[in-house]
């Protein structure tokens, strides 16, 4: 690592099956590479990222990194806990997203081999990015034929706020492909979150039925695009809630074949489709990546739910219009850790052919 970033030695990782290959490294636990199989057996690699480390040091959006401590955005870069104000690092116009200035994503964490993967664990001192409490987090991925399977778990010495995802940008025709315009994408959720010009939730919870966000059969993507004027996706949708495996997404690219599934313990997955993604970064074998040339399924809590969930919020924002919502979910899950209480969660990334 550069002298100013603590100096250090980043590792990689390769865990490899007949189907699937990924490498990882001790810096922000960042998948740098997944490759899987097309119907004709040839293996592409489909995240986008750099081919040296010089390009995860330096700026970049967050490329197959875990972030952290919270994912996503909090308005203003502050939320009340037990009478007391935290200000986190402004990094994201008026908001705070995905840890701050140093998060999860820019720290070297410490590895440990396993039988069929490898765990990474840090400690996140008191104070450290503004949040309150100690946190002891461990990171494990373990590759088990075509699953790739993520656990995050965490231990806190007070309460604090958490969220943990990988921040991975998929393209099924392989990274450097243009677009992701030809992909088919599925979410299963009846509900998502409305967002206000800066991207926080307005705290309404709407039903997908009849709009854009109505994802619960595939569609493809351009098309859907241009049908509903959309100018991409970053938004969250809304997942049962509860600590069982449930299949929350599937991608499918029908010319290579190649398929994906995310299967999570999580409450939330955010979907993003590259928006800001400009063409200016060089990335792997030169490639360049424009806009909507990767998309995000980031599992995860709700965004800005640490102002917005039941004993978090001081006030809950007015729904901007009365949509009626269908199975609403009425409270944004906690996003709370306590002492002496565990924050466990799990995505399986399951890679296959049709």
């Amino acid at each position: 690592m550069p002298p100013e970033d603590g100096g250090g030695e980043v590792e990689k990782f390769v865990l490899q099956s007949d189907s699937v290959r990924v490498e990882i490294l001790s810096l922000g636990c960042i998948i740098t590479a997944l490759e899987t199989r097309d119907r004709a057996k040839q293996f592409a690699d489909i995240v986008l990222g750099f081919d040296k480390l010089e390009g995860y040091t330096k700026k970049h959006p967050f490329f197959g990194a875990v972030v952290g401590r919270v994912a996503n955005r909090i308005a203003k870069g502050k939320f009340t806990m037990d009478g007391k104000e935290y200000q986190l690092f402004l990094n994201n116009g008026p908001n705070s997203l995905h840890g701050g200035a140093r998060g999860f994503d820019k720290v070297l964490w410490s590895p440990q081999v396993l039988p069929s993967g490898v765990c990474f664990y840090r400690l996140s001192p008191d104070g450290e990015e503004g949040y309150p409490g100690e946190l002891k987090v461990w990171v494990t991925y373990t590759l088990n034929g075509s699953e790739l399977v993520i656990n995050y778990r965490a231990q806190t010495s007070k309460k604090t706020p958490i969220s943990l995802t990988n921040h991975a940008y998929f393209n099924l025709a392989g990274q450097g492909s243009p677009d992701i315009y030809d992909h088919e994408i599925s979410i299963e959720a009846d509900s998502y979150l409305p967002v206000d010009d800066t991207k926080i939730p307005t705290g309404e919870v709407a039903a997908v039925q009849g709009t854009g966000f109505d994802l619960r059969q595939p569609v493809q993507l351009g098309k859907h695009l241009k049908q509903f004027h959309l100018d991409g996706f970053d938004h969250n949708f809304c997942l049962p809630l509860g600590q069982t495996r449930h299949l929350v997404a599937r991608a499918h690219h029908p010319p290579s074949g190649r398929t994906m599934e995310v299967h999570t313990t999580q409450p939330g997955l955010q979907f993003y489709t590259g928006n800001n993604l400009d063409g200016s970064l060089k990335g792997k074998r030169s490639a360049v990546y424009p806009k909507h040339s990767a998309f995000c399924l980031e599992t995860q809590n709700w965004p800005d739910a640490v102002n917005k969930a039941a004993g978090t919020q001081t006030s809950l924002v007015p729904p901007r219009s009365p949509v009626p919502t269908t199975s609403p979910q009425p409270h944004f899950p906690s996003p709370l850790l306590l002492p002496g209480e565990e924050y466990n969660h799990t995505t399986w990334l399951c890679f296959g052919t049709a």
